[in-house]
């Protein structure tokens, strides 16, 4: 079984104590998203655990405690979300003078197990095809020797966010229109400058624009990534309770849907800024569920 944490909220930046709490106890029970009375055990025992895969845009509380989680006999891996957008769109997000070197410091902690996350691409007036090229290009030669995967995706139009981002436009960052031909242009440059400093680029869920430019579709939670690392074979087939052009392996989500505190208007996993912030005040990191 592979543990994911999370796609719903950054556990290692906001929930890292519970999670140690949760893993030393063996278990963690998770409620269902769309029925919160329905609750569920998760086993958290190594012996149970093939790998724990970690989305985060700030590892930094929990990079101290990996020796830990180690020694317990779990195998962690990162997907790590590093972008430099304005604040309009990401208002809280640690900024690259912070999650470089954090980046650089898991990376050497975790040889071969980060990845790096350009994702979502928000196309704006002030943040068009060129200023992503600009910015990716950037950050790139940064991340150099760090990672050998990079994927890269362009914003959803989920309905949660139709109203944060007429706000964002308002605020000077009307969308853009994104053609085909604009992406594959677009996700061609990228391809080649990922190359250049030793990174594969690799597409989520978009396979139309992807395909086209010749770039593989990505398995963010990758049973070859990971047992190229482990040495456990996983069992093949992708992930049904995700969407219908994911390709990851199957796995058990931990977390819990309007708990992230940064912020980011395109944001699929939080519909309320404001509940996400009185959920997160009533957090109890000593309660088996997050």
């Amino acid at each position: 079984m592979i543990v994911s944490a999370s796609r719903r909220t950054d556990i290692p930046a906001f929930y890292a104590r519970w999670l140690l709490n949760r893993l030393r106890a063996g278990f963690c029970e998770v409620a269902n998203p769309f029925n919160a009375a329905q609750v569920g055990r998760v086993s958290l025992a190594p012996a149970d655990v093939d790998a724990l895969v970690f989305w985060t845009r700030d590892p930094r509380p929990l990079t101290p405690h990996l020796p830990e989680i180690a020694a317990m006999g779990h195998e962690p891996f990162f997907l790590y979300t590093l972008m430099d957008n304005p604040r309009a769109l990401d208002p809280k997000c640690p900024g690259p003078e912070a999650s470089v070197p954090a980046f650089s410091a898991l990376a050497e902690a975790l040889p071969g197990r980060v990845a790096w996350r350009y994702d979502p691409l928000v196309l704006t007036e002030k943040t068009p095809p060129d200023w992503h090229r600009a910015t990716f290009e950037r950050l790139c030669a940064r991340l150099s020797g760090c990672t050998d995967r990079v994927i890269v995706s362009f914003m959803e139009p989920y309905r949660k966010i139709a109203g944060r981002m007429r706000h964002a436009a308002e605020a000077g960052f009307p969308m853009l229109p994104l053609e085909q031909a604009q992406a594959v242009s677009l996700l061609t440059d990228l391809r080649d400058m990922a190359a250049a400093q030793g990174m594969r680029l690799f597409t989520c869920c978009q396979p139309e624009a992807f395909e086209l430019a010749g770039i593989a579709a990505s398995r963010c939670i990758d049973p070859d990534w990971i047992t190229s690392r482990t040495g456990k074979p996983l069992p093949p087939g992708k992930d049904a309770h995700q969407r219908p052009r994911c390709g990851c392996a199957p796995s058990k989500d931990i977390g819990a849907y309007d708990r992230c505190l940064f912020g980011c208007r395109y944001c699929y996993a939080t519909s309320s800024f404001e509940r996400a912030l009185a959920q997160y005040g009533r957090h109890d990191p000593d309660a088996a569920a997050l």
